[in-house]
């Protein structure tokens, strides 16, 4: 994914990537360096990888989008 991601750069304006895995550390990285990173969702606030913890300005935790989310009967 992360070579297929690097490839596919030219083709979009901006990425947004989904993973609480540090291995998408250095794409999250080239990301931003490039300039082509909107947001880094990651699942669960309470358990991702130490290495993502530097892009915090990136991070939208998906726990904290719940509400605008979820399905409400009428």
């Amino acid at each position: 994914m992360v070579l297929h991601s690097v490839i596919e750069m030219q083709n979009c304006d901006k990425a947004t990537i989904v993973s609480s895995d540090g291995d998408y550390h250095c794409l999250v990285d080239y990301l931003i360096k490039q300039n082509k990173l909107l947001y880094l969702m990651i699942p669960n606030r309470y358990k991702y990888s130490s290495l993502l913890k530097k892009f915090a300005e990136k991070i939208v935790f998906m726990n904290d989008l719940k509400e605008k989310l979820e399905y409400k009967k009428r």
